[in-house]
């Protein structure tokens, strides 16, 4: 595949920089190596018009940490629209200052709140403490909507890679419980099966940032055992059925292990009478929307996201 001259310089980047593959670390190695990269790569963050920290409970009496942003040019008397955002990272690495500039960055595109979620991370909690954090968060949210200044008939959850992931499954448990009441699913490159079955494993296992062993180590970081594999919630294409959840926007990168079974997600979600709007780039790599300081089509790529959440949440 034909690569972006930006995804081209990242990955001769990390090339020269001789970093170590994230499956020859710790996870407490990992996620500093993965911060680290994020420093490098990540625009500068824009202003926003409020950040405050925020907790939601857990059923064990814990809490989960949230950050909360409203975009620029709004005031703390608007009530806004919200996405509540899910970060990437194989359900290992990753936190909210990863994904600070992006929530940012479709806070204020979007004319929104983002509400990122620090859910807990594997191995020390494995699967599915992950999916029970963001469906609390999603849950809390919403719950909570008008002492936040949300519109709590204007909803929507996101995330990246590994928050796709959990984005679709928190969609899934919305639409059997009944609530949270979500109007859009924000799923960018997601992972959505944990048997890693599809061509783009193959095709694209070595060389393009994501590699198939870091895939397989992130997966044996995240699970208990081989059969929660075939658990829809953490395997989100192997539901059942799929029908009734969230109208979706589903982004695929042409360079990216996980092409194939996004692809395969947004065509199973049409299949089952979901709205869909699907948006590949195929001279991508995986995890270009928080690379926009080297890869310039990250930005435009936030903003058809950002009017896409607009519209779903226009539509009545």
């Amino acid at each position: 595949m034909a690569l972006d001259r930006g995804a081209e310089r990242v990955l001769e980047m990390v090339r020269l920089s001789g970093r170590p593959p994230y499956e020859t670390l710790s996870a407490p190695e990992a996620r500093e190596l993965f911060l680290t990269a994020r420093e490098v790569l990540a625009p500068d963050p824009p202003p926003v018009a409020e950040i405050r920290a925020l907790s939601a409970p857990r059923a064990t009496g814990a809490t989960i940490p949230l950050r909360l942003y409203r975009g620029a040019v709004t005031s703390r008397a608007e009530i806004l629209p919200a996405l509540v955002y899910f970060h990437g990272g194989g359900w290992v690495i990753g936190d909210l200052d990863t994904h600070d500039s992006l929530c940012r960055h479709l806070a204020n595109a979007a004319r929104c709140i983002v509400v990122a979620v620090d859910y807990r991370l594997a191995p020390e909690h494995k699967f599915p403490a992950a999916v029970e954090d963001c469906f609390a968060a999603a849950s809390w949210v919403a719950q909570e909507a008008a002492a936040l200044g949300i519109d709590r008939e204007r909803l929507a959850v996101g995330g990246d890679s590994a928050g796709g992931n959990l984005a679709a499954v928190v969609s899934l448990i919305a639409r059997d419980r009944g609530v949270p009441k979500l109007r859009c699913q924000v799923l960018l490159y997601p992972a959505v099966e944990c048997g890693m079955t599809h061509a783009s494993h193959d095709r694209f296992a070595e060389g393009y940032l994501l590699t198939r062993p870091t895939m397989k180590w992130f997966y044996e970081q995240y699970l208990r055992e081989p059969a929660d594999v075939d658990d829809w919630r953490a395997s989100p294409l192997r539901a059942a059925d799929l029908s009734g959840v969230a109208p979706a926007l589903v982004l695929t990168a042409g360079n990216d292990v996980l092409c194939d079974e996004g692809e395969a997600y947004a065509r199973r979600l049409q299949e089952a009478g979901v709205a869909v709007q699907s948006r590949h780039f195929p001279d991508q790599i995986h995890g270009f929307l928080t690379m926009g300081k080297i890869i310039e089509a990250a930005k435009p790529a936030l903003e058809e996201i950002a009017a896409a959440l607009r519209t779903a949440w226009d539509t009545r």
